[in-house]
């Protein structure tokens, strides 16, 4: 039922919603509207790798067919990673930067890669099959190549931050994109706890549990200020 259901939302997500994302827009051209929530595409493929891997050690049955699709799940995503840097990049080089445009769901870039690390550490932790068997080596070195990317990513999109925020003086107050901060943080020390574990480095599993304190932090902070701007907003309505 999860996998069927995580299949749907991988279907809606992969072609969908780029078909109407671009088709069905007037606005030209599409790459002006290019964002860090387009990286959410490679989020739904590397869900269906994640689910599938974990899956099978419950439905030894089906280990076959969990295998073939966690492989070609977590492939896929890491495709359409290039595609949507590609995108990304070249809506930087092309149009205008602005503190406007560097937003929070531009974490989701790192997000993305360290859901990835996670869907390749449970590929990797597979029993015998022979899509696993082929890739086994492959998925396990790609994964420590997209954790180190992944945090190369971190100080970059904290230095656009202070930029933003500290340079540019835009306002630092609650927002629901804030939470695409939350969500990454939490999966990169998911992926280095799951990374160390497949690959046998303790150190990836210490930066991991260091890393799992500081998204609950951001977690806690994000909470906070969600719940300061209710609380403004009934006090208000109050007063009226």
């Amino acid at each position: 039922m999860l996998l069927a259901a995580s299949g749907v939302g991988w279907l809606l997500l992969g072609y969908v919603v780029p078909w109407f994302a671009v088709l069905g827009r007037a606005e030209r051209p599409v790459l002006a509207l290019t964002n860090g929530s387009w990286f959410i595409w490679v989020v739904a493929a590397q869900s269906m790798a994640v689910v599938s891997a974990m899956l099978e050690p419950l439905y030894p049955q089906a280990r076959q067919v969990l295998s073939v699709t966690a492989v070609m799940c977590w492939s896929i995503g890491l495709v359409l990673y290039c595609a949507c840097a590609v995108f990304l990049s070249l809506r930087l080089l092309v149009y205008p930067l602005t503190p406007k445009t560097i937003d929070a769901p531009y974490w989701v870039a790192m997000g993305s890669l360290a859901i990835s690390v996670v869907a390749g550490a449970l590929i990797v932790e597979m029993d015998s099959a022979p899509m696993v068997d082929a890739t086994r080596g492959l998925v396990g070195g790609m994964a420590v190549v997209l954790w180190c990317f992944a945090t190369w990513l971190i100080p970059v999109l904290v230095a656009l931050g202070v930029w933003r925020h500290a340079v540019k003086r835009v306002p630092l107050r609650y927002d629901a994109s804030l939470w695409s901060i939350v969500f990454p943080l939490g999966m990169y020390a998911v992926a280095g706890m799951y990374l160390g574990r497949a690959n046998h480095l303790p150190l990836l599993t210490e930066v991991g549990r260091w890393f799992y304190w500081v998204a609950a932090a951001a977690w806690v902070l994000t909470l906070a200020a969600m719940l300061g701007r209710g609380a403004r907003g009934v006090f208000a309505r109050g007063r009226g």
